[in-house]
């Protein structure tokens, strides 16, 4: 478990190397600070659940993806937001099994 300020560092740094790499992404993240960190929170509980109940968790996902698609939402921001996360729990948690697991 995280202690909360490490777990507001990680939703920070996912945004910010996110909208490094894809400025278009705040075309489409246009919400208030504590609705990113929402989303991000979501994002971490999903990697999870994945593991904990898949079929449920893969048809969640599939619905959010829906949702995205209604949005406007175009996939090549898919890619960026993942290496984003990825990059950013490389950096803050050292166990390499749960960074693999991402």
């Amino acid at each position: 478990n995280l202690e909360e300020h490490a777990k507001y560092k990680i939703r920070s740094d996912i945004y910010t190397k996110f909208f490094e790499s894809c400025p278009e992404g705040h075309d489409f993240f246009k919400q208030s600070n504590t609705r990113l960190h929402f989303i991000a929170d979501m994002i971490l509980q999903m990697c999870l659940e994945i593991y904990q109940s898949p079929k449920q968790t893969v048809s969640n996902l599939s619905a959010l993806g829906l949702r995205h698609v209604g949005f406007g939402v175009t996939t090549d921001l898919v890619a960026p937001f993942r290496d984003a996360t990825i990059a950013t729990m490389k950096e803050t948690v050292a166990d390499r099994g749960v960074t693999q697991s991402f």
